[in-house]
């Protein structure tokens, strides 16, 4: 038949789209070095709405109309917008009431239950290398964000630990729900952003003292708007509701090698025996999920 494309080949193609956001995560961290003295919920505003301007620019180009991206059941919105203002705000009480090394850490367990949660799906099993694969991943993370010294949790930052926490659980949680969500077109993400950047304006107001930005900053706002806060959630969409959850939970594990090489190669930052062991496991983390990628994916 002409044209016609198995389904694993479908599938394959569709989970190394999803990996294209973690790719874009990765470089989240070095871009928003430069956007120093912006305060957090400001920036998320801001890179929301540039995603915003830009889907429905690409929807303007496609001949859809921005009404388009409004158009869902209200627990398609209820999930996008709780997601991603969920997640960030979360994430950024955890980095500002626990010091960001283990908060991070903490945060960084959503790939990890993304893989267990998604045992959860219809049809859906998890093998012991996806598990082996999301643990190598964690240890590899927890080499990287403490570069191998001594973990010390202090329950004195109970209130930071407990939002790194939930910001994981957030994440996880809607992903592996948004596979479910396969009649809800990747476009609907467009509409999710804007309930994000307006729900992070809000943040920002109750919140924080505006700071204006300078011409340098407002081009890394662009970038980042355009990509790890945009496009991004765009690819990570079309790959949870048309590849692996599996595969793509372990390979998640990925950001943070990548965020952590950029920032040795961009403003100095110092490169150790951890950082090398800590690349070598995530990097054979995403070697077990590979496998998948490789032969057909099981059902």
């Amino acid at each position: 038949m002409t044209g016609y494309v198995p389904e694993h080949a479908s599938r394959r193609h569709a989970t190394l789209v999803g990996g294209g956001a973690v790719l874009l995560w990765g470089t989240l961290a070095p871009l928003t070095v430069w956007t120093n003295g912006i305060p957090s919920f400001q920036l998320l505003a801001m890179s929301f709405a540039v995603a915003v301007v830009l889907a429905v620019a690409v929807g303007a180009i496609r001949r859809r109309r921005p009404a388009a991206f409004l158009r869902h059941p209200p627990t398609a919105w209820l999930l996008g917008v709780g997601g991603l203002f969920g997640y960030h705000f979360f994430l950024f009480v955890a980095l500002r009431s626990a010091p960001p090394v283990q908060a991070n850490l903490i945060n960084y367990l959503w790939p990890l239950l993304i893989v267990l949660f998604s045992a959860l799906l219809p049809g859906k099993r998890i093998a012991v290398r996806h598990v082996a694969g999301t643990l190598a991943g964690l240890s590899g993370t927890l080499l990287l964000v403490t570069r191998g010294r001594t973990l010390d949790i202090d329950p004195n930052f109970a209130l930071g630990f407990g939002a790194a926490l939930l910001s994981a659980l957030i994440w996880s949680g809607y992903s592996v729900a948004s596979s479910l969500l396969k009649s809800v077109p990747t476009e609907a993400v467009g509409g999710f952003c804007l309930g994000t950047a307006l729900l992070a304006l809000l943040a920002h107001l109750a919140l924080e003292t505006t700071v204006a930005p300078t011409a340098l900053q407002w081009m890394v706002v662009f970038l980042i708007g355009a990509g790890p806060l945009g496009s991004a959630f765009f690819l990570w969409d079309w790959g949870l509701k048309r590849g692996d959850v599996r595969v793509l939970g372990t390979v998640s594990y990925a950001a943070p090698l990548i965020s952590t090489s950029l920032l040795i190669a961009l403003v100095g930052a110092p490169a150790g025996w951890a950082t090398v062991a800590g690349g070598l496991l995530i990097v054979g983390a995403a070697a077990l999920a590979a496998g998948d990628l490789i032969r057909q994916p099981p059902t």
